[in-house]
This record gives C-alpha cells, structure tokens and sequence, in this order.
C-alpha cells in the first residue's frame, strides 16, 4: 500500500510541471465564465465585460443612446445578425463597445476605452448603458 501511495505522489509531482499553463488557464477562464453569468464584471485584456439580461435590440439601442448620451464624435456603427460593435471618440478617447447575443434575454457587451484600456472609464460606460436598458 504504501508502495502505491509513493509511487501516485510521484506521478503526481511529475504531471504537474508538464502540465504547463493550460491547467491554470482553464481555471482562470472557468471562474470568468462564472462571475460572467453572476452578473459580475471582469476586466480582462483592457475591456470590461458584462452580461445584461435583456434581448439583443435592447442592449444595441441603449449603447447607441449611451454614445449619444456622452456625445460621442465619429460614430462608426457596425451591425450584423447577432452581434455588433460601435467605434467612436468620446473626450479624446477612442471607445469601442461591443455588443454580442448570448441567449433570448443574455446579451454580452464589452467595452474598451483608449488603446489599453481604462477601467474605470469603461465602468462609467456600463453604467450608462444599464441605465438606458431600464428605461
């Protein structure tokens, strides 16, 4: 028995180290997809994303208002089937919103403020546009 146990501690501690990064990126990912579906934020990669429980037409025509809101300049709407993304300047900041259908009343928006991102900015966007999806 002991033998056993030895030789699993081994296998153990040998796996590990050539298991790489994919193991703790899946968890990483996994507890993003979680807080996602929690109605949580997650800034990642200089966007913040968050997922609004209302249909798809709702949440594009609240973003739209959103940019209109904070007068946004060189408004570049791209619209397709299920997705969509507004580009545009808003106080010398270069803003892009991204909006995608996940289910009938699921829809994930993300939002990117300057080249790097700014979280905070970004926040202040979301607020917006939670705001303009109530009314």
């Amino acid at each position: 028995m002991k033998r056993q146990v030895r030789w699993f501690c081994f296998f153990l501690l040998v796996s590990i180290p050539l298991g790489g990064c994919a193991a703790p990126a899946v968890l990483v990912g996994g507890a993003a997809a979680m807080t996602a579906a929690s109605g949580t934020y997650i800034y990642l990669g200089g966007e913040l994303k968050t997922d609004y429980n209302a249909p798809f037409d709702r949440v594009w025509t609240a973003c739209e208002k959103t940019v209109a809101q904070m007068r946004g300049v060189n408004v570049q709407p791209a619209r397709e089937i299920g997705q969509g993304s507004i580009s545009t300047v808003i106080n010398d900041e270069k803003v892009n919103i991204s909006v995608k259908y996940k289910t009938k009343n699921l829809t994930t928006v993300s939002v990117r403020v300057g080249t790097l991102g700014n979280k905070l900015s970004s926040q202040v966007l979301h607020d917006k546009i939670g705001d303009n999806i109530q009314k």
